[in-house]
């Protein structure tokens, strides 16, 4: 799995655009020349009126570094603890790891906490679909992505088959579309991302495994103490900021944020997940298995998901309305009651859906009760001290816009930036981290993640009603707007 073009490249910040990935235009003389005159005739009529707004210089994209904000380097930044505070981020999933090198490709110091014992520790197999992030990906280092794979076509059947939509890139161009010029969704299994990120970490910023936070605390010096359980032992340290990205039952936002003030909301269906390998499946021959294709299968109540997972496999989502009690049932009875469920509700579907079930191995399966939380208020953060969120430990959202992964990345990719913006030439410690960097980051977070969690709860609902089934060539979540 290892992509010896991401491993060989070490990488600094861009000296052109201080890492923004952008650069501001020179403002025109014209724009200048006129302000100047509004403002000299402003301050000599006594100052009636408004006074002029000063232009302001567009951005645009760094050629230097192509808008990654990296360029590439012979050895990796060394952490400049002089300028930068020391971060503690707690959680190795993708929002974690991706912060972990967006630092150090800024030289800002960090240690990667993670509670398992080691990558593999536990299933976490399924497939993401990377939609922003797939274009901001390359900030982190990463060329591309190996075991990526583009979908070029988009189908939504009912179950006896018939097509009630279709789009993407092949429809696009058959019909010479300008929509054909539109960015392509890339898939990937989470493990394979995860794995490429963590690639780009050298064995000193390696991830400490097996740390589990017992506690954590401000101190009066505006320091965060964190305590961690490894094995028998108990360690304490501390940093000048925490970083939660320890998913949607956080551990850290437990210890920050009262559960009563935004709590987990259920959203009222049950995913369950299986990958199928097809090249041992002989059977299995349909034109909607060729590793570009995504397609759904609705029927007013119950809704399939199927997409590439790599070149020989296929992941499906299976979903469809429950109470939380008969959901959290479902799920404790196993992998054997959940692809039982999913064969039984689907035997009569269109092909070649139910041969794929049957042909999951049992392994593969696995099955949950969908949550989110109520977006946090940014005033609420103010009150925390040196400790924020990120990904699912902040906004955690359903899975049915597939904008969990792109959200963490984006964030990730934020509070980097930030960082180095506002502490590499400022004395953050005299107004503190939350003050120079966590309320600015918080507050572009939580809007930019806001329609977000509206929209896959919004979804959640539509793909489990008639409304999905509506002939339109368009993706059903669109169908409303």
């Amino acid at each position: 799995m290892e992509n010896q073009e991401n491993i060989a490249k070490k990488w600094q910040i861009c000296p052109e655009c201080n890492g923004q990935g952008r650069v501001r235009q020179k403002i025109k003389r014209k724009k200048k020349l006129y302000y100047e005159k509004a403002l000299e005739i402003y301050e000599n009529t006594d100052q009636k009126g408004e006074k002029p707004i000063p232009p302001k210089s567009h951005l645009k994209i760094c050629e230097n570094c192509n808008a990654s904000g990296i360029i590439p380097s012979e050895n990796y930044p060394i952490p400049d603890t002089e300028h930068f505070p020391k971060i503690a981020i707690i959680g190795g999933g993708i929002g974690g790891v991706a912060l972990a090198v967006a630092c150090l490709h800024r030289g800002i110091p960090f240690t990667l906490y993670e509670k398992d014992e080691s990558f593999n520790a536990r299933m976490q197999g399924y497939g993401l679909t990377l939609q922003q992030a797939n274009v901001a990906i390359k900030a982190f280092g990463i060329k591309k992505l190996k075991d990526g794979i583009v979908s070029t076509r988009h189908v939504v059947h009912n179950i006896e088959g018939k097509i009630l939509g279709e789009w993407g890139k092949r429809k696009w161009l058959a019909n010479n579309e300008k929509t054909a010029t539109r960015r392509s969704n890339m898939h990937i299994a989470r493990q394979s991302l995860r794995l490429e990120l963590l690639q780009q970490l050298d064995e000193k910023n390696a991830v400490k495994w097996n740390h589990q936070l017992l506690d954590l605390k401000n101190l009066t010096d505006k320091t965060v103490e964190l305590k961690f359980k490894i094995n028998d032992e108990i360690k304490t340290t501390k940093a000048d900021l925490v970083v939660g990205a320890d998913g949607i039952r956080s551990t850290v936002r437990n210890f920050i944020i009262d559960e009563k003030l935004s709590p987990l909301r259920y959203l009222d269906c049950i995913v369950i997940l299986g990958i199928c390998p097809l090249k041992k499946n002989k059977t299995l021959k349909s034109e909607l298995l060729d590793s570009e294709t995504v397609f759904q299968t609705a029927n007013g109540v119950e809704r399939m998901y199927m997409m590439p997972y790599s070149s020989t496999e296929i992941m499906w989502q299976f979903s469809y309305p429950i109470s939380e009690e008969l959901a959290l049932n479902l799920s404790r009875e196993g992998s054997k009651a959940l692809k039982n469920d999913v064969f039984e509700r689907t035997k009569s579907w269109h092909s070649p859906i139910s041969d794929i079930i049957s042909g999951t191995p049992q392994e593969n399966i696995s099955g949950y009760p969908v949550y989110d939380r109520v977006v946090l208020n940014s005033d609420l953060f103010k009150k925390i001290g040196s400790v924020t969120l990120l990904g699912d430990a902040a906004h955690p959202m359903s899975p049915f816009k597939g904008q969990g992964a792109n959200q963490a990345l984006l964030d990730a990719l934020s509070l980097a930036k930030i960082i180095y913006k506002n502490c590499k030439y400022k004395n953050w410690r005299e107004d503190g981290i939350r003050t120079s960097v966590l309320n600015q980051f918080e507050k572009e977070m939580l809007e930019r993640t806001a329609i977000k969690v509206k929209d896959s709860r919004e979804a959640a609902t539509i793909l489990h009603s008639e409304t999905v089934l509506i002939e339109t060539n368009q993706p059903r979540g669109n169908i409303l707007k």
